[in-house]
């Protein structure tokens, strides 16, 4: 055996080794996460859920659950479009920031700026984005019922809770509100001359290829849609049906789970923002007696035992859905649901840590 021919041995060896590996390592984390799915999402005959996982930009885990359509019989794919729910606040908070980096606003602007007839002439732009603004949430209203189902212009859902009394101080308390990321859509159109939907479908679905990404209709033909449902007690019925118009920028968008990795990949790549934006979207603050709270720009800026995440769920009529992202290792873990009877946030959280355990135990035999 000549020297050459042994190195080449050698090296097929130490290759073959490392592919077998790298196949054990992922069919042990396929069955290690169907596992944890399958205690919840369990129904073969019911709605259910598509569950993806990422590690460095590329899926290592993506499969659906359940049925798209009950009705008509048909199953789940790992491509179908959910509602996202309150998932929509990252794509406006980026938004913000992208109209920040074309000198259109600044976060630091007072509301009234944008809206002169804005009652408050304290609350910033930073505080929508941040949740710390104070002022009353709509879906808190119970005069909601009496718009959940008109189309509305983003002015008329402004109009419908500005005057309301405030909560509290703005900037004293972190309170979770819908009614500023309303605001922040609604300025968003002021000052991109757009609508929303419009300037979200330009400046980011179509930028970054989010080819089956949408601004929610229950109206429009949406390829390979999934349906929403409820559970009663006497079975499943369908989701209850309203008008888009009211979560508006605060939770009316339409995606899938492969879209959605390509929305935080093109985050890591600083595609659609620069460093100084992005550090913006993903830093904590803190409120005004210098008590730092767990929110950035759209995202909850936590720690999963002992390691940085960042995650944000949502939860519209119909659909539950949850994203959490692990920045130090770069896995990303989306679980879309379309029944509010299902939620995913925790599985999400659960699947994510194992897969960090596992990332991490593979790196540490090699």
């Amino acid at each position: 055996m000549t020297k050459l021919y042994r190195i080449y041995a050698l090296l097929f060896l130490v290759t073959s080794i490392g592919s077998f590996f790298n196949i054990v390592s992922a069919q042990s984390l396929e069955a290690k996460i169907d596992s944890l799915i399958l205690t919840d999402f369990n129904e073969r005959n019911g709605p259910g859920g598509v569950f993806m996982v990422a590690q460095q930009g590329k899926v290592v885990y993506h499969k659906a659950f359940g049925k798209a359509n009950l009705e008509l019989d048909v199953d789940l794919t790992p491509d179908n479009v959910f509602q996202l729910g309150s998932m929509t606040k990252q794509f406006t908070a980026i938004a913000v920031l992208m109209l920040e980096e074309q000198g259109k606003l600044k976060v630091n602007d007072p509301v009234f700026k944008y809206i002169p007839d804005y009652p408050s002439r304290e609350i910033t732009l930073h505080q929508l984005l941040t949740h710390t603004s104070g002022i009353k949430d709509f879906t808190k209203m119970k005069s909601l019922s009496s718009i959940s189902q008109q189309e509305m212009t983003p002015k008329m859902m402004v109009d419908f809770f500005k005057n309301e009394p405030a909560d509290f101080v703005a900037g004293t308390k972190f309170e979770y509100n819908n009614s500023g990321y309303v605001l922040l859509g609604y300025i968003i159109e002021l000052v991109s001359g757009d609508t929303y939907e419009n300037f979200i479908k330009k400046s980011i679905f179509e930028k970054i290829g989010m080819t089956q990404s949408y601004y929610a209709s229950d109206r429009k033909v949406i390829n390979r849609r999934a349906y929403g449902y409820h559970k009663k007690e006497y079975g499943y019925v369908n989701k209850t049906i309203i008008s888009f118009s009211v979560p508006f920028s605060s939770g009316s968008l339409m995606s899938t789970a492969g879209d959605m990795l390509k929305w935080q990949n093109a985050l890591n790549k600083n595609q659609l923002l620069g460093i100084k934006g992005t550090k913006k979207a993903f830093s904590k603050y803190k409120l005004s007696n210098g008590e730092e709270f767990s929110y950035g720009y759209g995202w909850h800026i936590r720690e999963m035992n002992g390691v940085p995440v960042r995650e944000h769920g949502g939860s519209i009529f119909g659909f539950k859905t949850m994203g959490v992202y692990i920045p130090d290792e770069d896995i990303y873990v989306i679980g879309l649901s379309n029944c509010d009877c299902h939620s995913p946030t925790q599985l999400t959280r659960d699947v994510a840590a194992m897969t960090l355990k596992m990332f991490r135990m593979q790196l540490k035999d090699r």
